[in-house]
């Protein structure tokens, strides 16, 4: 049993560490929290319960099947923010780029049946490169799945989505579907496909800032509905807002 309970301690440990500690400190380089940093900060202290920490995804093709990373990319569970029940999800950059697998979005989708079941807010933080490419339909089959979700949860419970890295194809569609979208200066994009790809059809040269940043979003797509300096007013900006949205529809704002 003593074997067991360390068994899966030290997989918890490893779960904590995403993509390892080279990328972690590469993501804090860029200016940017990790996916658990991001959550502790968002939610009251203590409060966050995990779900699918030792999730994996399932594909063998292209040795996947040495790259075996627990969570597989996104942190899921519910907590409070000012003692209000929340759920959220935050996609980890460490691992694959935060890149959408079958798994990533079966947990992604697992807190949004359950925010719409208890009636609670949906709190989301993106920064993922889109589907994994490795596993070709079934990602973008994952996609389907949270953006029926997105539909369903409309007009049900508040959906807030906050671009903190940057996010390409199926991971800024589900944002723009949602309530309201804050986004992060420099150092979050929104865009559908990178601007490598637009210069190579349409030989047109934009930078990423030009194609898809905070300001482009907030001022000429109104896509964005609020931009912070960084990660940490991002933060902070989720919980002011929040304070203004009932629970669900079945409350009036507090």
């Amino acid at each position: 049993m003593d074997e067991n309970i360390k068994k899966l301690n030290e997989r918890i440990a490893l779960a904590h560490l995403g993509g390892g500690q080279k990328r972690i400190d590469k993501q804090h380089q860029k200016n940017k929290l990790t996916a658990r940093e991001r959550i502790n900060y968002l939610l009251d202290e203590g409060s966050f319960e995990e779900m699918g920490i030792l999730v994996t995804h399932r594909t063998t093709d292209f040795g996947m099947d040495k790259e075996i990373y627990f969570g597989d990319g996104v942190v899921t569970g519910y907590g409070t923010i000012n003692d209000r029940l929340v759920y959220v999800y935050a996609q980890d950059f460490t691992v694959f780029g935060g890149a959408l697998s079958e798994t990533h979005a079966e947990k992604i989708c697992k807190v949004m049946d359950l925010a719409m079941k208890v009636g609670a807010p949906i709190i989301g933080l993106n920064d993922s490169g889109g589907a994994r490419i490795q596993e070709g339909v079934k990602s973008l089959g994952g996609y389907a799945d949270i953006f029926f979700r997105n539909v369903q949860a409309s007009g049900v419970v508040p959906q807030i989505s906050a671009i903190m890295g940057p996010c390409a194809g199926g991971a800024v569609y589900s944002p723009a579907m949602t309530d309201f979208t804050l986004m992060v200066e420099q150092t979050s994009y929104m865009f559908v496909t990178g601007p490598n790809v637009v210069k190579t059809v349409t030989n047109e040269e934009v930078t990423s800032e030009e194609l898809g940043g905070a300001n482009t979003h907030a001022t000429k797509s109104g896509v964005a509905h609020k931009t912070s300096a960084n990660d940490v007013v991002c933060l902070e900006d989720i919980k002011k807002l929040l304070s203004y949205l009932p629970q669900s529809n079945r409350e009036i704002p507090p």
